[in-house]
């Protein structure tokens, strides 16, 4: 795949991930407003990983994990419900380049509070950290590395000790709807017609 060729399901995840990155950074969001209507967008600065050390002895090498393949349909019904209870593709798909920022505003609020929503109806979302954001934490040696990314100067070995930037999130419940097995999750809001 390239870049002139993302896949329907790598563009949902990008259209998910840029919407919230949009409201949760207002120079990002200025970025993508200058990208849409044409102006020249320069790059945000692309933070340099510091090299880590390695240790004299490397470890035997692990077996590469066995990659499953997703199903498309759970992601297709979530998709579905934040375009029936919050208009989410309808907000996404929208060209916002003609309005003010107080009407996108005034959207975003409607979306938000309908992407919370169906968040809060069918999942049950838990943070990985219970400290508070900026608290001093320690991770001890064997921490789980897939809870927790290093970000910053990451030099030697466990135990790490460092400043919780963000508590992270975990799914601990999934209530989705069952469906039928003739429904077409592809269709993730039915075209409307008026008579």
């Amino acid at each position: 795949m390239t870049d002139s060729n993302v896949s329907f399901l790598g563009r949902i995840s990008l259209a998910v991930g840029t919407f919230f990155s949009i409201l949760g950074d207002g120079e990002f969001a200025a970025r993508v407003q200058r990208l849409r209507s044409g102006a020249p967008v320069t790059a945000a600065p692309v933070p340099t990983a510091a090299p880590v050390a390695t240790p004299a002895a490397a470890p035997a090498a692990q077996p590469a994990a066995a990659m499953k393949q997703a199903s498309p349909d759970a992601a297709l019904q979530l998709l579905g419900l934040l375009q029936r209870d919050a208009r989410f593709i309808d907000f996404v798909e929208e060209d916002v380049a003609g309005y003010s920022d107080a009407d996108i505003g005034a959207a975003a609020r409607v979306v938000h509070g309908g992407c919370r929503t169906v968040l809060r109806e069918h999942f049950t979302i838990r943070p990985v950290r219970e400290e508070a954001e900026g608290s001093r934490v320690t991770l001890p040696e064997g921490f789980d590395a897939t809870a927790i990314r290093l970000t910053g100067n990451v030099v030697g070995k466990a135990p790490f000790t460092g400043s919780l930037s963000h508590r992270g999130w975990r799914v601990q419940d999934v209530r989705l709807p069952k469906l039928a097995a003739s429904h077409d999750t592809s269709v993730i809001a039915a075209a409307e017609v008026e008579l």
